[in-house]
């Protein structure tokens, strides 16, 4: 029988959109013929949902028509149970099980779906998936975090403050000083736990940055303000594997339209259309000498090896050409398309890049699973193993 494959996308994010298209284009590069497809569509309200009118990305114009089509689902929290239950079971018949799923790849983008929390839901389960664990998720998409792990283990960024919501209201004064004795300007504010370049902005004064951080505060709890890098070069370095086996791919330049890369420069390409991340203008293989590119490969990998991470991220970079210092400025765990025009010009076409995903889920579990997780006696049977409960309950 062939691998059933979920592949999971959509979700309460202001990355929503992205994620269908980049889901979109991972299903039609699975081979059929290894491979079948159960497609479970995560809506802005969190409630799941399958049925073949999801593999047709037009089908999202429309969407309440689309779930008209679908049938809603959901998952039991109960381990070893990869079944995907019929909300509405049928009133005739066996069954309420809408597809037994043998692997899922996760193609979240943003909160909700990359940051760990369905992630969580899978471990608990105990099903095979692609891409990142829960912690290295976590860690991966909160950049204040981040960027602790990486300064710990020498891998550099930029300078940065950050703070939380609440102390922005509270302490304003003392965080605008901190900030601009720290890095001063000009900096970039942004919301720490999203991507796309959803609520980021430039300040190059006190009264822009009050107006950034009162924009990025809407998106998050939590902001980071970064020194930001006048003559930049934006470079970026997608790496596949585990953080113990590794491959690091080609390099690419976004061409931004202005002083940051936007939403628009990422996923419009400059069309009416969004097509997800290889839309977006670029020069693959970036134009670097043969050193810069081995440079920021290496952070790359080191920056995918100290996260954890696992399948397929991408690494961006910041190249200061005042001094050719180089910065790792983030990861992104499920990257937008997945990356694949990157392992494409690596020479790994799209339908190896999705083989790879499988068999680094399967391994993954079948590693865990050598892993000690209980002992087999009873400490309930021994003989004074109860007084701490005794005296407690007692109390």
């Amino acid at each position: 029988m062939k691998t059933n494959i979920g592949v999971f996308f959509g979700g309460r994010s202001t990355e929503h959109e992205i994620s269908v298209i980049s889901a979109s284009q991972a299903m039609a590069a699975i081979n059929r013929d290894r491979y079948d497809i159960t497609p479970v569509y995560v809506s802005k309200k969190g409630r799941w949902y399958t049925g073949d009118a999801l593999l047709d990305i037009a089908n999202y114009r429309d969407i309440p028509a689309l779930l008209k089509k679908c049938k809603e689902v959901s998952m039991e929290p109960v381990y070893d149970d990869y079944n995907l239950y019929l909300r509405k079971k049928p009133l005739l018949g066996q069954g309420g099980v809408a597809a037994k799923l043998d692997v899922v790849i996760p193609v979240f983008h943003g909160a909700n779906g990359e940051d760990g929390i369905f992630e969580g839901v899978l471990e608990s389960i105990g099903i095979p998936f692609a891409g990142c664990d829960t912690l290295s998720s976590a860690n991966g998409m909160d950049k204040i975090t981040m960027k602790m792990i990486l300064q710990a283990n020498d891998i550099p960024v930029v300078d940065y403050v950050w703070f939380t919501d609440k102390q922005w209201f509270a302490q304003r004064d003392e965080l605008i000083k901190k900030i601009e004795d720290k890095i001063d300007y000009p900096v970039i504010v942004k919301p720490a736990n999203l991507g796309s370049s959803v609520g980021i902005g430039r300040a190059t004064s006190r009264e822009q940055l009050i107006e950034r951080v009162d924009e990025a505060e809407k998106y998050s709890t939590r902001i980071i303000v970064e020194h930001m890098v006048e003559q930049l070069q934006e470079i970026n370095c997608s790496v596949l594997g585990d953080c113990d086996e590794y491959q690091t791919s080609v390099l690419e330049e976004p061409i931004k339209s202005g002083e940051i890369l936007s939403y628009e420069d990422k996923y419009m390409g400059g069309t009416k259309g969004a097509k997800g991340m290889q839309a977006s203008q670029k020069r693959i293989p970036a134009d670097l000498p043969k050193n810069v590119t081995e440079r920021i490969q290496f952070l790359a990998g080191e920056t995918f090896r100290v996260l954890s991470c696992h399948g397929v991220s991408r690494v961006d970079v910041i190249v200061d050409k005042a001094n050719d210092e180089i910065y790792v400025n983030e990861i992104n765990t499920i990257p937008g398309s997945l990356s694949f025009y990157l392992w494409e010009a690596t020479g790994i076409p799209f339908t190896k890049l999705m083989d790879r995903l499988v068999a680094l889920a399967i391994k993954r579990k079948r590693e865990k699973g050598m892993k000690t997780v209980s002992y087999d006696h009873n400490i309930f049977n021994l003989t004074g193993g109860l007084k701490g409960a005794k005296s407690s309950l007692k109390g």
